[in-house]
């Protein structure tokens, strides 16, 4: 499979997020993009046969839903 190459246009805040997240990943800006777009693959996978995004409190079990737009 062919690589493609992109650019991307972020605020400060936006980059300093996504250094943060590499950082205590311990993950390079690419690793961290390619999972994240995976991650929404799935997540959008999910939302369009029915299902729904939940977070649960791991200690008081409390459910909260995303809703994704």
């Amino acid at each position: 499979m062919a690589k493609k190459t992109m650019t991307l246009n972020l605020t400060d805040a936006e980059m300093e997020v996504l250094e943060a997240l590499c950082e205590q990943k311990q993950m390079s800006k690419t690793l961290l993009m390619r999972q994240a777009l995976r991650l929404y693959q799935r997540v959008e996978e999910r939302l369009e046969a029915g299902g729904k995004l939940f977070i649960e409190d791991g200690s008081t079990k409390e459910k909260s839903e995303i809703m994704m737009l």
